[in-house]
């Protein structure tokens, strides 16, 4: 009698305790955006701790993806059967919830094959667990980095992923329903799906800015080697400075080369700096990687590299946008893949003409790729 006595006990303060965490967190302004006729969110992605205790066989160590400075993202599979990503950190944030929220809406929202989904939140920790779709295939760095001859990263694999990162970062500074600055724009944080197409994730440190903003300004914070020297300087982050991280992942992908690499001279330790010194020397085939120099033309190359080149100018004014960008190695693209892309678009259209006419419950099990738009795994980055 005395045991059922104290386990009801028990279970009533972490009832209360969990009221405690979602209030706190900011949970009712999220009910809110919810019951709000405008606000468009799915209410479930408002998740228990239980539902992700279930998912993650209690954050079990065997489920961790990656460990960083502010905590730890697990793999974990949703009562539904979807694959998830979840992202427990273990640094409480005093104060700000109403832009935590915000946050958590705004990326709901978002809808983009390019964008990794945040599926999901729960409140009713500490704090606010975050859950995103699972991609299975790791981060670019390691695609670059990690050697693999068995699965060689060609020239047209490196376009089309410059390309599709590149599109995805113009919807997000010009296309969403309001501005995003991603401000932590690197290689660990563009992730490869079963096909290894491209997915920007890791919005943890994003920044929505209003149409009249042109910048924001913060403590510096950024990951070195990708970080704008304007914005290192000013403090105040621009929509270019996401394009100068951009222009480090881009010379990444022409040279295969780290961002920062003691292997290189003192003045070159840095890509972007290496990078710019051969272009001014014209030794820039020299540094590039091996599947660049065969397989692309001379004329890709160059334009390329002169598209990275201005992505990384010192004075962010000088830089192109990213719709700029992204218009550009669209067109590279189209000449030089032009069957390929072609046939990849017929190919996409038959999945939604197909899934057009396919009842919901019948539409994942006949459209693999149609239907994995929502529910692809997602990711998780072990350096935020």
């Amino acid at each position: 009698m005395i045991w059922r006595l104290l386990k009801f006990i028990k279970k009533r303060k972490e009832i209360k305790l969990r009221k405690k965490f979602f209030e706190r967190n900011g949970g009712l302004l999220l009910q809110q955006q919810l019951n709000s006729p405008e606000g468009g969110l799915d209410k479930g992605r408002i998740l228990t701790v239980m539902d992700l205790v279930v998912a993650t066989d209690n954050f079990n160590k065997s489920r961790a993806l990656g460990h960083g400075g502010l905590g730890t993202v697990y793999k974990g599979m949703l009562i539904d059967g979807r694959i998830v990503a979840i992202k427990k950190s273990t640094a409480v944030y005093e104060g700000k919830l109403e832009q935590f929220i915000n946050e958590v809406v705004i990326l709901s929202q978002i809808n983009h094959r390019n964008i990794v989904k945040l599926l999901g939140c729960c409140l009713e920790t500490e704090v606010p667990l975050l859950v995103y779709e699972f991609i299975p295939n790791g981060t670019l760095f390691e695609f670059l980095h990690d050697a693999n001859d068995e699965l060689p990263v060609t020239w047209e694999t490196r376009l089309r992923i410059a390309t599709e990162t590149s599109g995805a970062l113009s919807y997000l500074h010009s296309a969403a329903s309001i501005p995003i600055y991603h401000r932590d724009i690197k290689s660990t944080n563009i992730l490869l799906d079963e096909k290894y197409l491209a997915k920007v994730a890791d919005f943890g440190t994003s920044k929505s800015v209003s149409l009249e903003q042109t910048h924001v300004t913060t403590l510096v914070q950024g990951t070195l080697g990708y970080l704008d020297p304007e914005y290192f300087q000013t403090s105040q982050f621009t929509d270019k400075s996401d394009v100068y991280g951009f222009g480090v992942v881009l010379v990444e992908l022409l040279t295969g080369q780290k961002p920062i690499s003691s292997s290189r001279t003192e003045e070159g330790r840095s890509l972007a700096t290496y990078f710019m010194i051969s272009m001014e020397e014209n030794q820039l085939l020299d540094i590039l990687h091996p599947q660049v120099r065969e397989q692309a033309t001379r004329e890709d190359i160059k334009r390329v590299a002169d598209l990275a080149k201005r992505c990384l100018h010192l004075q962010g004014r000088n830089r192109p946008t990213m719709k700029e960008v992204a218009a550009e190695l669209e067109e590279v693209r189209n000449i030089t893949f032009p069957s390929r892309i072609q046939r990849n678009k017929k190919s996409d259209a038959a999945v939604e003409e197909h899934a057009d006419g396919l009842e919901p419950s019948k539409m994942k099990a006949e459209t693999g790729t149609l239907a994995l738009l929502d529910e692809r795994p997602l990711l998780v980055t072990t350096s935020w």
